[in-house]
Parts: C-alpha cells; structure tokens; sequence
C-alpha cells in the first residue's frame, strides 16, 4: 500500500471515530423508550481468540435463522495493515465492528479495492447462512442449515449492497472476532446506547490451542506477526510460538478480570463459555448460548447440533466447521504434543490456566492418563455445566 494511500485510510478512519463519537455524546442523553428498546436488535459478540473453537461457536448461531452473522470482518482490518501492531488496530478493529452492527456495510469501502465488488468480497462470507438464504440468495430455505461449500458456488455473485440488506432484515446480529486483545478497547460499544451489545467470551485449554496453531501455522502467520508486532525481531524463531501463546494467554486473563470491574448491568450482557464444557455438554450449552441473547432453540437446530459434535473428522483445517468428534478434538494434544511443549507452554501460560479453570499436568505420565480429568472449577464461570 503506497504511503498516500495509507495517509487518505488513516483519515477517513479518523474521521469515522469523530462521527461515532459526536453519535454516541449526543445519544447518551435522549433515553430510547420502551418500544423502541422492544424493537433494537440484538447485537453479539463472539470474542475468543485464534483455534479456540469460535468458528462453531459462530455457526451455533450463524446456522439459526433469525440471525445475520459473519465471520471476523476485522481480518479485512488487520491485512491491510499488515506491519502494525494489534494493539495500534484495537480502534479501528472496534469502529468497523460498530458499523457492522449497525449494517453499514460502506465501513469496509476503507479495506476492499475501488469500484464493483461481490458480497464474495468479504473473508470467509459462505459462513453466513444470511448471505445464502432469502432476502440475497435463495438456495438454502430458512430453516435448513446452509453448506459453505455450496454457498460458495452458488450466491458468490451477489452484489455487495445485498449484505446490508440481509443485515437488516434479522433481529439478531452476531459477528465472531479473534482481533481483540483488550476488553477496554471494547468499552465504547458495551455503553453505547444505539448498541444492544452482548459479548459470548469463549476460551480454550492453551495446550490445544498450541497444537491447533502448530497444524495451521502457514494460515496464521501473518496474524502471528501482527500479534508479536515489536517482539517478532528480538525472540528466537523456535520461541516465538510460546511468546505468542504468552501474549494470547494474557489477553484472555485481561479480558476475564476487567469484566469483573464493570458495573453490574454491564456483566449481565457477559458470558464466559469453556470449549471443553461446550464439547461435552452440546445440547445444554447451545440452549445456554441461545437463552442467554433471547433465541429460541428450534428442533432442526437441536439436531444439527448433536451431529455435528459427532462426526468423525478432528478439525484440522483453520475455518471449517465440519461434523467431527468434537470431545476427541478437545483432548487430541494429550496424545499429540511431546510433554517437552506442554511444559514450556504452561510455563508461559500457567496464569490464564488456572484463572480459567485448566489443570496442568507435571509428568508425560499424568498428560497420557486420559482418566485424569483436567478440567476444573474457574471462578469465571462459576459452575462446569455436564450433560445428562
């Protein structure tokens, strides 16, 4: 990107920090009324982090049809500031999301090429059964879940404008992020009172999100390089994965602990989900997930949702979401990880594992033990939901 281009981005993002704030000063003092409090969308972010699982988490209610959702638009964000850091993105990140939320869908003019571009334009856009289903594509019927590989071939012409349409005509907006490493950044849009903002924070056991990135490395390394930003030229190659974890690590404690400070009505619109707890209670936590944002949990979701935990597939691509084992998944670096790994990566990340409820093992002996169980009680999550 040529330096004028990058001169006119950085105004334009400027300029659309000052609207939004000038929207939200003038907003905080007109209260919305009861009907229109009835009639607000509801809003819902997915914050995680890379390999945790959040793409399921997105199709838990991206595959509802009563919901538009897409997936990490921030990624248009992040590529194309590739050298900077994610802390130097965390605004731009945040004010992208706002507009999303509010289907304007001109935020992205600032990231994609001039001139005539298909709703295919936006990363990985055949996640969303929105952008396959009426009002824009009429392949999938409402009540029918959506396959991304058909998505692809079949609705990827649409004209872009379709995406704000389809936005529109939903009562629940959910996007899914991984681009956050501060709850503060988040602040503006938790009280801002055009938004009915609810955050899912899901989190996964370090040790499986190390092997996960491990097997897809080459699809995170640019997104590797912005989170080590200045770091990356001073840590030995070999160490740089552990660092990363390190730096991811923190953010999920910081995100967990700053909740905790918020004022009360604020950390009703807060749910701490574990991975591990999602994958051996499904049908409990997706009916958690679903009465936590006010949708309802339809049959042909119910069993969507049982099968797909239960395929026979262990994930192994970055973004599908594809039946699999779901429990095996969430143990597989138990058998796959030399203990020499799992040692260095509790050593980088021994607070988020006990903060969040994740025993750690101190002998090859006792990661081997598959009867040892490892997960434990967080005081995040004040109660390990079972199924059954």
């Amino acid at each position: 990107m040529t330096l004028l281009k990058k001169g006119k981005l950085l105004m334009f993002l400027g300029s659309q920090v000052i609207v939004a704030a000038l929207f939200v000063h003038m907003s905080v003092h007109r209260p919305l009324s009861q009907r229109e409090k009835s009639r607000r969308p509801v809003h819902v972010l997915v914050l995680s982090s890379w390999r945790s699982g959040s793409s399921f988490v997105g199709q838990l209610f991206g595959q509802h049809p009563d919901v538009f959702y897409l997936m990490e638009p921030a990624w248009h964000v992040w590529m194309t500031f590739t050298s900077s850091t994610a802390w130097k993105l965390h605004m731009a990140v945040r004010d992208l999301l706002r507009s999303v939320f509010l289907c304007d869908m001109s935020v992205f003019d600032a990231y994609m090429n001039p001139g005539p571009r298909k709703q295919s334009s936006l990363f990985q856009w055949e996640q969303s059964r929105a952008l396959c289903s009426a009002p824009v594509c009429d392949f999938f019927p409402a009540h029918e879940i959506s396959s991304p590989k058909h998505c692809r071939l079949l609705c990827g012409q649409q004209p872009f404008d379709m995406v704000e349409k389809a936005c529109r005509s939903h009562g629940f907006v959910v996007l899914k992020e991984v681009r956050f490493l501060s709850l503060q950044a988040l602040y503006p849009l938790l009280t801002d009172p055009s938004l009915n903002l609810h955050i899912v924070h899901l989190v996964r056991d370090p040790r499986a999100v190390f092997r996960s990135r491990e097997q897809t490395a080459a699809e995170l390394m640019v997104d590797s390089r912005i989170v080590l930003g200045q770091h990356l030229e001073t840590i030995k190659e070999e160490d740089q994965p552990y660092y990363a974890m390190k730096i991811i690590c923190k953010s999920q404690v910081d995100i967990a602990k700053a909740i905790q400070t918020l004022p009360e009505a604020l950390q009703q619109r807060y749910l701490f989900l574990r991975y591990e707890d999602l994958v051996r209670a499904p049908l409990a936590q997706t009916s958690r997930l679903y009465k936590f944002v006010g949708l309802d949990f339809l049959p042909h979701l119910r069993t969507w949702v049982h099968n797909v935990t239960r395929g026979k597939g262990m994930g192994q691509h970055a973004f599908h979401t594809n039946a699999r084992n779901a429990l095996n998944v969430s143990q597989a670096w138990r058998w796959s990880l030399p203990y020499e790994k799992v040692s260095q990566l509790q050593d980088a990340c021994g607070e988020a594992m006990d903060l969040l409820g994740y025993l750690q093992v101190r002998s090859q002996q006792d990661q081997g033990n598959l009867t040892l169980d490892l997960l434990s009680f967080s005081p995040i999550l004040g109660q390990v939901f079972r199924e059954g």
